[in-house]
């Protein structure tokens, strides 16, 4: 389970360093994807297969773009001797990844976030959505 934040920077060629204790539960085979609200997410194999099997579920004519939005960019990810892991590009531009990033743990993966895109998303969690949202789920 992955939970937390992480401050850290971008380095000039796009690498990244993981802190150990995610690097240890991402295990040796991970996979990039587009994330949603214009983050990338790391998820470990076999919770990307988890994923990508309520894909599979969706009715084919709503299917096609959901598939097209998280696999068209995927890859599969490494660590580095150094524990870096490198972003594409397209992820880079798309997330607005420049220099300083966070490293949020959502449960089954993780999500980086541009520093100020993250500090952005803050201001809409607040404790009366968050317990609104909540009581409507049943809790």
């Amino acid at each position: 389970m992955f939970y937390g934040e992480y401050k850290h920077t971008i380095d000039a060629k796009g690498r990244l360093f993981i802190p150990a204790k995610l690097r240890e539960k991402l295990g040796e085979e991970f996979i990039f994807s587009r994330g949603l609200d214009n983050c990338v997410c790391v998820y470990p194999k076999d919770e990307w297969e988890k994923f990508t099997a309520k894909i599979e579920e969706l009715p084919m004519a709503k299917e096609r773009r959901v598939r097209r939005f998280f696999y068209a960019g995927a890859y599969e990810g490494t660590i580095d001797s150094q524990g870096r892991v490198s972003l594409s590009q397209n992820y880079r531009t798309m997330a607005n990844l420049e220099k300083d990033v966070v490293i949020v743990g959502n449960r089954s993966h993780l999500e980086i976030w541009s520093a100020e895109a993250w500090a952005e998303e803050q201001t809409y969690i607040n404790n009366d959505e968050i317990t609104e949202e909540l009581i409507e789920l049943g809790f």
